[in-house]
């Protein structure tokens, strides 16, 4: 079953997708994951990565809601008005919506964040206490830093490439620890990182999985959107080795 989702946070409507698989659902309700996509991304990703592996983990047995955080994709907001900290609030509020679904098992909520979301997903640990954590090639805050021109902040709006970035992201990004919240939460992780990713080099991969204490999952020749059919389809088994427990 896939149906369009919607919840509120801050009074904006997020937009988003649900993915449950058919049959008979188990006592304790379907595992689930919540999926969190990255800067300037959307529900879908490139390649439709994201839609693809929900129908993968449905085939085996493993509901799941990709959405748009606010200001991004279908959901309400403007783009100058995200942060990372806006985008955790907003993932509290996604694993709350599933975990309050009488098909789901509240217990097994999982968390799986690509990019930025892998960020976001990482500052985030503490407060959803995912049942496990799936991190796609994700980002650190450094990446973001030379936009920081000599140390300063746009006065307001910087556009970068179209897109609206707001001066508080900006601001936020220097005072952002998302391996210290990830080592503080110390919960079962998995990350799972392109060789050839130049954007969030392997390295930001093994400092995650060291921070929390787990294995990384090296994707021969990857670049950071998995832009290969052989990519994916390890990408894809892989990570649902993990998420079902493997």
């Amino acid at each position: 079953m896939e149906q369009f989702a919607q919840f509120t946070v801050g009074g904006q409507r997020l937009y988003g997708m649900l993915h449950v698989p058919d049959g008979e659902r188990p006592a304790s309700g379907w595992p689930s994951v919540v999926m969190l996509h990255g800067f300037t991304g959307n529900r879908l990703e490139g390649h439709r990565l994201f839609p693809l592996f929900s129908r993968y983990l449905t085939a085996r047995g493993v509901a799941s809601l990709r959405f748009d955080f606010r200001g991004s994709g279908e959901s309400e907001g403007d783009f100058s008005e995200m942060t990372a900290l806006r985008e955790v609030e907003d993932t509290v509020a996604a694993f709350a919506y599933l975990r309050g679904l009488p098909m789901l098992d509240p217990e097994r909520v999982m968390g799986l964040g690509f990019s930025m979301g892998g960020l976001v997903a990482a500052l985030a640990a503490e407060r959803v206490r995912p049942h496990r954590l799936a991190l796609w090639a994700p980002a650190l805050p450094e990446l973001w830093l030379p936009l920081l021109r000599g140390g300063y902040a746009p006065p307001v709006i910087l556009d970068y490439g179209g897109w609206p970035l707001g001066r508080e992201f900006l601001l936020e990004m220097p005072r952002l620890k998302p391996l210290d919240a990830a080592a503080r939460w110390g919960g079962v992780a998995r990350v799972f990182h392109g060789d050839a990713d130049t954007v969030c080099p392997p390295d930001y991969g093994i400092r995650y999985a060291r921070a929390l204490r787990c294995d990384a999952v090296g994707i021969p020749g990857a670049n950071h959107t998995f832009d290969s059919l052989e990519a994916v389809e390890m990408l894809y088994r892989e990570t649902g080795r993990f998420l079902l427990g493997g």
